[in-house]
């Protein structure tokens, strides 16, 4: 890809998830913005942390994309757990003794004795992956595992909507290549 198609690209792309960011508070009435302001950046479950962005600077809304963005967050959580999304792609990342791994398409994380864990969940709208398909994870906290799912969905009708609500068409094309 090009540097000009590039800049292109990311232009239109913060164009459109303004104007989605500018349609959806419209529709928000102010008890739900209300509850929304009063939402933690991070949250701690069990042994997990849960951040929408990076845990180093939750409100700069920095997103963990490169092997070496997730090992510098390592520092910024005390669970053995974290879970992440923002990027819309999913990843995992562990460090440990034995020193770091990354992986950038991952379908099951298993806990080993001394690791540390950040995972991406991925999205289940506006997938990033080129994958079109709805991604999650399910954390099995007694098994120590986190399985990374993929699941298909009427795309196409997804794709009207969009359309049909006045957004940028761009929102309604990158969800049918998953980018």
């Amino acid at each position: 890809m090009s540097k000009r198609v590039l800049v292109l690209y990311y232009s239109q792309s913060g164009q459109s998830a303004r104007a989605a960011a500018e349609w959806t508070r419209e529709r928000l009435d102010d008890d739900h913005r209300a509850w929304l302001r009063a939402l933690p950046l991070t949250h701690e479950v069990e042994d997990a942390t849960l951040v929408h962005a990076s845990p180093e600077s939750p409100d700069e809304w920095d997103y963990l994309v490169t092997a070496e963005d997730g090992y510098g967050a390592f520092a910024h959580f005390a669970t053995r757990w974290c879970f992440v999304g923002h990027s819309h792609v999913a990843s995992a990342w562990s460090l440990g003794s034995s020193g770091p791994d990354y992986d950038p398409f991952p379908t099951v994380v298993t806990a080993e004795a001394g690791r540390r864990y950040i995972v991406n969940v991925g999205s289940v709208g506006q997938p990033r992956d080129r994958d079109p398909r709805a991604a999650y994870a399910v954390w099995d906290v007694e098994a120590g595992r986190v399985e990374v799912r993929r699941v298909a969905y009427d795309v196409e009708s997804a794709r009207a909507k969009i359309v049909a609500a006045g957004l940028p068409r761009f929102l309604a094309d990158r969800l049918a290549a998953g980018a």
